[in-house]
């Protein structure tokens, strides 16, 4: 499949098998967590389906202008993508090829961005032009951990980013997600600060699973105090019948069974 512009050729061609990917590590600890605790309330909500494709830093593939480019955001979203063969290990993932473009991509700054921001259009184009003239990713954010700035722009008609407006909640519905993404700050494993969390349409806030596994704690214990408090109710009405009945019988009535 070949999209043509004024100054564009791009093609969707899947990543040979012997191209060598950059193995750079990332570059903090709080990436890989970041993207882990994304996908996992997905998950634990069953909101990844069949065809639903999650991945962190994995090969994103166009080719443009004969020369092949391949960007690796932290955290991408599509959808209807191809199943791979059981025995073959995804290593990328080509848009109109494989599957559609991705709804959102994310990227995790560090203290100095790098090309997160480039709109360079020379090849290797910049990330920001990438996502914006070659993939046309609708949304494409950047967070800042260490900050808990998050920085949305939404492809309006033209085809340009334009910043994305928080609701009153200062969440941003994700259309090709079906939930908001916003902000939350707490500690969750052995991190403690800024993460970015989904909720429902109804505003609620979707768990970790450690999370749901307190709520049900939480719930069992409220349930146990609520029955031994109904014990103690019916073991002091049983308490204020015998009482009752005792006066009745000294003052020579007999009381009603």
């Amino acid at each position: 499949m070949t999209v043509s512009t004024a100054d564009l050729k791009i093609t969707w061609e899947k990543l040979p098998a012997d191209f060598i990917l950059d193995e750079e590590p990332v570059e903090n600890i709080d990436q890989p967590l970041l993207a882990a605790a994304l996908r996992e309330i997905l998950e634990i909500a069953g909101l990844i389906v069949a065809g639903i494709l999650i991945a962190p830093n994995m090969a994103v593939c166009a080719t443009l202008n004969n020369q092949l480019v391949v960007k690796a955001p932290d955290w991408f979203y599509a959808r209807n993508v191809q199943p791979f063969p059981n025995q073959e290990i995804r290593r990328s993932y080509t848009p109109n090829l494989e599957g559609e473009i991705p709804d959102i991509v994310m990227e995790f700054l560090s203290a100095t961005a790098c090309d997160e921001y480039s709109q360079t259009a020379t090849y290797p184009p910049g990330k920001w032009y990438f996502y914006e003239h070659i993939l046309q990713v609708p949304i494409y954010a950047t967070f800042q951990p260490s900050t808990g700035i998050i920085d949305i722009n939404q492809l309006d008609s033209s085809g340009k980013y334009q910043p994305y407006q928080a609701d009153s909640n200062g969440r941003y519905w994700i259309p090709g997600v079906g939930l908001f993404l916003g902000i939350w700050y707490g500690t969750k494993a052995e991190r403690t600060g800024y993460w970015l969390r989904w909720w429902d349409e109804s505003g609620e806030m979707l768990l970790w699973g450690a999370e749901m596994v307190e709520r049900e704690r939480q719930e069992r214990l409220i349930a146990q105090q609520e029955t031994e408090q109904e014990r103690e109710r019916a073991e002091q009405e049983r308490e204020r019948s015998s009482r009752l009945a005792a006066q009745l019988r000294a003052l020579g009535i007999e009381p009603e069974t």
